[in-house]
């Protein structure tokens, strides 16, 4: 890999840039930001060798999209308008049946592959990017019959090496499963921070109080709006859906709260508990209530 176009020289570009620069040290990463701060910030640390100009598309190898999923569909297709026939297009959008449908008819579609590392902490810029952000992490491609077959050996390969596990799945399931699974779980932890925020203009210490369960649960409370308004937009049908279901659940819980069931309340969260046998992989054995 001679030259490589890292666009968003963010927590995720950077932390690419940083597991290349390890796997191959020869190669020369070129960044493009459009914040000049963080390009600069990026030449400082060394992520990248330096700043991208408008010729650089045309000798580049490899080019990874790392930035926000609305301005993925507007710039995707400019970029592929740009590359040579040999370079592989990646992205990392959290949404992915938007991004297909950019480039679905585009000349140049062989060339992208479309790809969801589900890897990230809750800081951003490039002081943010570490070597390892990608090791063990799962990384969904979508539409990998679209993608030339030499382009994808040279993806899976360079996965391979950066430690990631592979799963295959459609634009629109991918979509559907990770308003579940990422989406909700972002909007309870910002709503859950708002909401202590407000009592806190009454209760000045209220923080002293908060412990690990309550710091753990706003981590992602931190998170970039910009990043993640332009993925609620784009997967606004999915993430209502997953909203109106936890929103019953938690109007339930209310309920069984105001009728005093707390047998019941002792239930529903036993048999939550058996989330920790999905998440170590472990089939359930029953269907829980």
């Amino acid at each position: 890999m001679d030259s490589i176009v890292i666009v968003g020289i963010g927590l995720i570009g950077g932390s690419f840039a940083k597991g290349l620069k390890r796997l191959f040290p020869e190669s020369r990463i070129i960044g493009f930001d459009k914040d000049e701060n963080n390009l600069s910030e990026a030449l400082q640390l060394g992520l990248i060798d330096e700043k991208g100009t408008d010729r650089t598309l045309n000798s580049a190898n490899m080019v990874l999209l790392a930035i926000p999923v609305d301005a993925l569909v507007n710039e995707l297709p400019k970029i592929l308008d740009n590359v040579s026939d040999d370079c592989l297009v990646l992205d990392a959008g959290s949404t992915k049946a938007a991004i297909c449908q950019s480039v679905e008819n585009h000349p140049k579609r062989r060339n992208f592959l479309a790809c969801h590392p589900i890897a990230g902490t809750e800081f951003s810029g490039p002081s943010a990017a570490f070597d390892g952000l990608y090791d063990g992490k799962t990384n969904i491609i979508c539409e990998v019959e679209k993608t030339a077959f030499k382009l994808q050996e040279k993806a899976l390969e360079l996965f391979q090496k950066l430690g990631m596990r592979i799963r295959y799945m459609n634009p629109e399931a991918h979509d559907k499963h990770i308003a579940y699974v990422s989406h909700l779980s972002h909007i309870s932890s910002f709503m859950l921070g708002k909401t202590v925020i407000r009592e806190e203009q009454n209760e000045r210490d209220i923080f002293d109080m908060a412990g690990s369960g309550f710091e753990s649960t706003v981590r992602l409370a931190k998170s970039s709006p910009d990043m993640w308004t332009p993925i609620f937009e784009q997967n606004k049908d999915n993430v209502v859906k997953s909203l109106e279901e936890y929103i019953k659940n938690l109007e339930s819980f209310k309920q069984l709260m105001e009728e005093n069931d707390f047998k019941g309340i002792h239930d529903q969260m036993n048999n939550t508990n058996r989330i920790k046998q999905i998440l170590k992989g472990i089939p359930l054995t029953k269907t829980p209530k």
